[in-house]
């Protein structure tokens, strides 16, 4: 398989499967637990792992499992393991939580607004730190998969108190 293949194939999913569901993410206002006391009463955590899991059910990537932890107060932590065909193992990591609002964004760009400019970059809280890496991850192992790339075992993990120090990683 040629790097260029994969590369155009990939694109293709990241712009039709993946930006959509950015959009619907980047709308979640997920703050990290440190600017959000409240964050479980106010349900906006679960509501985004709510979302990628949904997603990564609907993708259909061939022995993947997927389980997501949440013990108490702490937020959840999802963990999406794919067996390999090689005596290996990958770790793709990456957080859902996102820093508060703040102050600064210019006319039309808001931190709960995705958009999505005429050069590709899309903007709203969470969109490039770091609410893509589940996203990414999924889509390479997808494209190995679907063009039966041989692979080691991979493990996603994926987190949702990074931006308050990871201290609900286990």
């Amino acid at each position: 398989m040629q790097t260029s293949q994969l590369a155009e194939h990939i694109q293709g999913f990241w712009d039709r499967d993946i930006i959509p569901t950015l959009h619907d993410y980047i709308r979640i206002p997920n703050e990290s637990p440190m600017f959000d006391p409240n964050w479980k009463a106010n349900g906006h955590m679960d509501k985004a792992v709510q979302l990628v899991s949904d997603w990564i059910g609907q993708q259909n990537v061939p022995g993947g499992h997927l389980q997501v932890f949440q013990d108490g107060d702490r937020t959840p932590v999802m963990l999406l393991e794919f067996p390999g065909d090689i005596d290996s193992t990958v770790l793709f990591y990456g957080h859902l939580d996102k820093q508060p609002p703040m102050v600064g964004w210019r006319e039309g760009l808001g931190p709960w607004t995705p958009h999505l400019d005429d050069e590709g970059r899309l903007y709203g809280r969470g969109g490039g730190d770091d609410g893509y890496a589940v996203f990414a991850s999924l889509a390479t192992v997808k494209a190995l998969k679907e063009h039966g790339q041989p692979h080691g075992r991979i493990v996603i993990l994926i987190e949702c108190s990074e931006e308050s120090g990871s201290s609900d990683l286990p």
